[in-house]
């Protein structure tokens, strides 16, 4: 098992009382406190809370658009395309949960990389819809507003990081079975 740099551990942290208190409750001293450092040494690792905070949520949308592109340029149907869907957001969240809180709850915060956020983050939901429709289409998803749809579904899997670290023997891949159960044999014909 590949052992963790200072930089990845200061992130790690970070992401955890980024989860805890808010990014814009953190300081760095608070930072420093939980890694049992001063302040100042931190800056011999990363230049800024600013970056910990891109470097945090950009890493995560750039891992969802990637896994996205493969499911869409995979050669399933539809239906199995949702559930590869579903267990790249169970895969993600459940091996970076504190990351998972800041990706939705402090993205607004990104400043110069904000721009670059939501780009990727409208990719991502666009060909999520595409798929739904695409579905629609084929007869393999029940006539209904993809829309609605994808907001449901995303809702549930964008909350994961509140649930998921509250299941000691959680089995990722079981866990994206059932959700696709619940979410997807709803809308499939």
């Amino acid at each position: 098992m590949k052992t963790e740099t200072r930089k990845e551990e200061i992130i790690n942290t970070a992401a955890k009382l980024f989860k805890e208190k808010g990014y814009s409750a953190v300081t760095m001293r608070d930072l420093a406190t939980a890694m049992g450092m001063k302040a100042a040494s931190l800056y011999n690792h990363i230049n800024s809370k600013q970056d910990i905070l891109k470097a945090i949520i950009i890493s995560i949308a750039e891992e969802f658009t990637n896994g996205m592109t493969t499911i869409i340029n995979s050669e399933v149907s539809n239906i199995d395309k949702l559930k590869k869907i579903v267990a790249l957001h169970v895969n993600i969240t459940s091996r970076n949960t504190n990351g998972m809180a800041s990706l939705n709850n402090d993205w607004m915060h990104l400043e110069d990389q904000l721009e670059y956020y939501l780009q990727l983050r409208d990719e991502y939901e666009t060909n999520f819809l595409n798929v739904i429709k695409k579905g629609i289409s084929s007869s393999e998803i029940r006539q209904s507003n993809p829309e609605i749809i994808m907001f449901s579904m995303l809702t549930t899997l964008r909350s994961l990081y509140l649930w998921i670290p509250k299941k000691e023997d959680l089995n990722a891949n079981d866990l994206a079975k059932s959700l696709s159960e619940v979410l997807i044999d709803g809308i499939n014909i």
